[in-house]
């Protein structure tokens, strides 16, 4: 399998994190800037809640799951519904604008929170500025040392919920690593660095804006205890360079832009008072944010027909009996095991017969002409909903030779009865697959939502996107259906009903649990999705 993107950079009490190490410049056009002022201003436990000692996450060898989890961003509709909610933090060099956010991100205590600084933005550097670089003489704390098109870009579509890739910037070398970083899933989005109050259009997608407002003396300090102890650089450049660019950028682009903050926040992190009333105010508006998506789907749809992006694997006897033994309360693991590998295998072979194909002639032994049929399209990825859907897995794997295969984990929070996104690992350049998503019940259809939602974000296509299943509720197709109609569904059978707690009627009971062999808590729905096994 393809090597994954891993979803992080560095973890901070419910954060993502990037940055990158360094102070960029030169001359040119500032016309998207800001006017400048001149000088002067086991068994598997559902894990539901957290604490502030506990960051809510567990950890495996190999993979990071978040526990607390990231409620639905989306309407019943399946559109994006309301976008994160993004602070803009500004300050001098070494003001301690990363403490500040920190501080907020500890006070906050809310999952899927992204630090993103501007420090992964500078400019790439020709040879000729490296040269500058390397003797102190290059202006990194000039508006033009950053790439402000790919950083509001970037911006932007994190803040629509979108996935994201983030330059990796090396101060070595004064360029970009190959390889970036991955981001996917912002509730809070905290975007600090020098001059993040310096261009119109990145302005217009901050919410709040702070300023870190610190004495100049100890920034001085700040910068030469950080540049001479953690990037190896002499006393006198970093003076010379302090002196000739990073003072009067201070004072001509950075120190003016206070005005535009909505919040001053003197002497930085140890300033509580001001980080407490920001977390009172970013609370309140997460609140006014929060969507009731399981309940709108629940009173949506009722007495529609079935839609046409819906097939069913023909009832024959064989079908029936399969669906008979693994429905029965009475039957083995083994056997409940046995059928439902059957059935999966028909159900991903069924599903493969809607992905795109084209004529395609070979030569038989025999040296004849034979008129086949081909795939048409790039690649084939699998991504199973945990835990059930990963069982599917193994079905794909022996039709699909080399397919590439993604997770996701989604939750239900057993307060708000709402969906939660936890974890996802998805294969890189999953945007240009035909994608088979696989979850082995629907009910209300809270869940496989959330998950086509991601595949979406993640740019994905929607006519790309098959959702297979062995048993589904009307009500989750006809949820499905409406918010994303070119998702070609597929299934085993159908079944009429969704009780009060969220059971399909007559349905095969928690699937998991039946299949791992678990015990299913008290309040168990068909949509629970425990933690993966390993």
């Amino acid at each position: 399998m393809n090597s994954l993107p891993t979803y992080s950079g560095a973890r901070i009490s419910g954060c993502w994190t990037l940055r990158s190490d360094g102070s960029g410049g030169g001359e040119g056009s500032l016309d998207r800037l800001l006017p400048s002022v001149s000088t002067g201003l086991s068994p598997r436990k559902r894990t539901t809640s957290q604490c502030k000692s506990e960051p809510p996450l567990l950890r495996t060898s190999k993979r990071t799951i978040y526990t607390a989890g990231r409620p639905p961003w989306y309407n019943e509709h399946g559109t994006q519904s309301k976008d994160a909610f993004v602070i803009g933090l500004c300050g001098g060099s070494a003001s301690g604008k990363t403490t500040v956010a920190r501080k907020i991100i500890e006070a906050l205590d809310v999952p899927w929170v992204v630090l993103l600084s501007m420090d992964s933005f500078y400019k790439v550097l020709s040879p000729e500025q490296q040269i500058k670089a390397a003797s102190n003489d290059y202006n990194f704390d000039h508006p033009d040392a950053f790439d402000f098109d790919l950083l509001t870009h970037t911006l932007r579509k994190l803040k629509q919920g979108k996935s994201v890739k983030i330059p990796v910037y090396d101060f070595t070398t004064h360029g970009r690593q190959k390889d970036w970083k991955t981001v996917y899933g912002a509730s809070v989005i905290i975007f600090e660095g020098i001059m993040s109050f310096a261009d119109k259009e990145l302005l217009k997608l901050l919410d709040m804006k702070l300023f870190v407002d610190t004495d100049s003396d100890i920034r001085l300090v700040r910068r030469l205890r950080r540049d001479i102890s953690e990037r190896g650089r002499e006393i006198e450049g970093v003076i010379k360079q302090y002196n000739k660019f990073v003072k009067p950028a201070f004072e001509q682009y950075i120190e003016p832009t206070m005005r535009l903050a909505d919040i001053v926040v003197p002497r930085g992190g140890g300033n509580m008072v001001a980080i407490d009333l920001i977390v009172q105010h970013v609370h309140s508006q997460l609140e006014e944010r929060e969507l009731s998506v399981r309940a709108a789907l629940a009173s949506a749809h009722q007495a529609q027909p079935l839609p046409e992006t819906l097939s069913v694997l023909e009832s024959t006897p064989q079908v029936r009996g399969m669906h008979t033994i693994i429905r029965n309360k009475e039957t083995s693991r083994d056997e409940f095991i046995f059928y439902s590998k059957r059935l999966m295998r028909l159900l991903i072979e069924r599903a493969l017969s809607f992905l795109p194909s084209q004529v395609h002639v070979v030569q038989t032994p025999q040296g004849e002409d034979y008129e086949g049929r081909t795939f048409h399209g790039k690649r084939i990825t699998g991504v199973s909903i945990l835990r059930a859907g990963e069982t599917m897995e193994p079905a794909l794997r022996a039709v699909c030779k080399d397919v590439r295969i993604g997770k996701i984990l989604i939750q239900t929070n057993q307060d708000t009865g709402e969906p939660e996104l936890h974890y996802l690992r998805l294969p890189k350049d999953i945007s240009e697959d035909h994608v088979i998503l696989m979850d082995c019940t629907v009910s209300t259809g809270a869940a496989a939502m959330m998950a086509v939602r991601v595949l979406l974000d993640h740019d994905v296509q929607e006519d790309k996107i098959l959702l297979v299943s062995l048993l589904m509720a009307e009500m989750g197709i006809h949820s499905v259906a409406y918010a994303f109609p070119q998702v070609k569904i597929i299934t085993t059978a159908v079944d009429k009903k969704v009780n009060d707690l969220f059971h399909i009627i007559p349905g095969i009971g928690n699937f998991g649990d039946r299949y791992f062999g678990t015990d299913p808590p008290p309040d168990w729905s068909d949509e629970d999705i425990d933690e993966p096994s390993y």
